[in-house]
């Protein structure tokens, strides 16, 4: 393969469809929390883009080395995203029916959970390492990262819109974002299944 316009190319669209999931739980975040900081805003789109990065680069390094072992773990992604997606859903439902403290001061979502979020959301990603199996190291590395940098405008687009309507929607905003977890949860599950 050489880096020409098409490696270019469907190296972006594979990062714009990688990054739908985090984009939509970055909505979620922003609905979750409308007075999130640019900076915080930076750092969880930042966490997003590294999960996309580094995914597609263990699939890789597992295609190229133990790949009979990774076929095995293949089968249990949709398992894993559809756990931990509805683990963070449901705390976020949970918040929003006690009617927890509206503190705008205070991040709603921990580093913990924003690490189970990149997990659950670039897990899929894992199986793009049987995509680009052909690619060099160089290929491998340079098309993750563009995977990794389109997943960061995408879920700090996300995060600003979903601002926007949390500020507007102010209480049922944790509702509506507990439901979006859960349902990319069960999308991700259902669409690897069938």
């Amino acid at each position: 393969m050489t880096l020409g316009f098409d490696f270019f190319f469907n190296s972006i669209l594979l990062g714009v469809g990688l990054a739908m999931d985090a984009f939509s739980v970055s909505l979620a975040n922003g609905l979750h929390e409308p007075a999130m900081r640019k900076r915080r805003m930076g750092l969880i789109a930042g966490i997003f883009a590294g999960f996309q990065f580094a995914m597609p680069m263990i699939g890789w390094i597992c295609v190229s080395t133990i790949a009979q072992y990774f076929q095995a773990f293949e089968r249990a992604i949709p398992w894993i995203a559809l756990l931990l997606l509805c683990y963070i859903g449901g705390s976020m439902l949970l918040e929003s029916f006690r009617g927890g403290d509206e503190e705008d001061t205070t991040p709603s979502i921990g580093m913990s959970g924003l690490f189970i979020q990149g997990v659950a959301t670039s897990i899929d990603a894992l199986s793009v390492g049987f995509t680009i199996s052909d690619y060099h190291l160089l290929e491998a590395t340079l098309a993750c990262l563009l995977i990794g940098i389109v997943t960061f405008f995408i879920c700090f687009a996300g995060l600003g819109i979903g601002k926007k309507a949390g500020t507007k929607l102010a209480g049922k905003a944790g509702i509506l974002g507990g439901c979006i977890l859960i349902f990319i949860g069960l999308e991700i599950f259902v669409t690897s299944i069938f």
